[in-house]
């Protein structure tokens, strides 16, 4: 029978529609109109680009991001380094973020059950860490993405819900893809970008795209479904985080309103959507964090597995250990109110290190010629060398802000 050739790409849409995209393109849009439209779709696109190395790359060698790491790195200081970089930015960040994950989840629920506010602790990130186990302990990858489907659907029907009943102008919509800065938008920019463009989906992908598709003597029929998966989601992503930057645009932009947090983007859209503002926002904020506090675990658990060399599955008890770490960690850190600044500052900066590094990295070795007819070509290199650019440009600003130069 053959298989869906739909999946690999909904994990990292699932990925990065995270609480902290939502608060990031709301805020966009709410301080500078749909002005920064451009620096959105320009991370869509870029998205692309990365994405479709790793899925050639998980279908032609059979192999993850982390494995061909270790595969290609020879010199054991070069091993070491990668090591240490990937350990820190994948697995340590993403035991950071995973509290936010679930604390937006968390926020999403708690209005709706307000009886919980009189609980000494809530239930609800212990609830929510339970429901992404049952997920990941199945160990079956079609679960996992069949799952995450249904919660990017549901995410895809809040928002876009809210992007029409705001009605957004289209003509400033059309003008927003016209590529300026706005004096203090620079920030925003790197946040729009880099919440959309991350290190850890590379990881995600290329080795999710090896377990859909193992076989090596189908090569070019497998390398086509994971395209087409590509070409679906990561745009269907892309037009959900269009439609927050542009709900706040139309709702919040020359108003009084300010957007500091999640907590105050669904009462600021009651005058809007009426009654069901909490509903709707409730249901693609929940959608939201539970997608990613499913993936930022798969994920590290991915990346150490790959750049250790460790040959496991998704069912061993050393690749359950580790995403079941960084679970555990995000409950804790969402339960107890703990805001990891220290730990999350040390992430970004190794983010900042090791997403230019991929790309690097990425770029060299597809134009391996042990990969054949599967190298990249004369297009392919254009256009990932301008990402690559933009991530050198994106990760020195990101890094000059964590030490406080900027």
């Amino acid at each position: 029978m053959r298989r869906s050739s739909s999946g690999p790409a909904i994990l990292v849409t699932a990925a990065f529609i995270g609480p902290g995209t939502v608060i990031t393109a709301s805020r966009a849009g709410a301080d500078f109109g749909h002005a920064l439209l451009w620096a959105l779709v320009f991370s869509v696109f870029a998205t692309i680009i990365l994405q479709e190395m790793t899925a050639r790359l998980g279908v032609v060698t059979g192999r993850g991001l982390g494995e061909n790491l270790r595969h290609n790195l020879r010199s054991p200081i070069a091993r070491v380094i990668g090591v240490i970089l990937v350990t820190s930015a994948i697995v340590i960040g993403n035991a950071a973020y995973q509290g936010g994950n679930i604390s937006g989840a968390v926020l999403a629920i708690a209005p709706l059950t307000p009886w919980t506010s009189a609980l000494p602790l809530s239930p609800w990130p212990i609830v929510i860490g339970i429901f992404a186990f049952s997920i990941l302990w199945r160990g079956k990858y079609q679960l996992i993405e069949t799952s995450l489907k249904v919660l990017v659907g549901l995410m895809s029907l809040a928002f876009i819900t809210t992007f029409i009943i705001t009605k957004p102008s289209l003509m400033n919509m059309l003008q927003g893809l016209i590529p300026r800065i706005p004096d203090g938008a620079t920030l925003n920019i790197i946040a729009l970008i880099g919440t959309t463009v991350v290190p850890y989906n590379l990881f995600l992908h290329a080795a999710s795209v090896s377990e859909k598709w193992p076989e090596q003597d189908n090569k070019d029929e497998n390398l086509k479904a994971a395209r087409k998966d590509i070409y679906t989601a990561i745009p269907l992503g892309g037009l959900i985080s269009i439609a927050i930057l542009s709900t706040a645009a139309s709702a919040f932009f020359n108003s009084q309103i300010e957007l500091y947090s999640l907590e105050t983007l669904a009462p600021s859209l009651q005058p809007l959507l009426g009654d069901f503002a909490p509903v709707i926002m409730a249901l693609g904020l929940f959608s939201a964090g539970i997608s990613s506090a499913i993936t930022a675990p798969l994920a590290a658990a991915f990346a150490l597995r790959g750049i250790l060399g460790l040959k496991v599955d998704l069912n061993s008890w050393l690749f359950r250990s580790i995403w079941l770490t960084i679970l555990i960690l995000g409950v804790l850190v969402s339960s107890l109110g703990i805001k990891p600044v220290t730990v999350i500052w040390f992430a970004q900066v190794a983010n900042g290190v090791l997403l230019p590094i991929i790309t690097i990295y990425l770029i060299w070795l597809m134009n391996q010629n042990t990969l054949g007819i599967y190298k990249n070509t004369l297009i392919n290199n254009v256009l990932s060398v301008f990402v690559l650019l933009v991530t050198l440009l994106l990760s020195g600003r990101s890094l000059a802000s964590a030490f406080g130069l900027i």
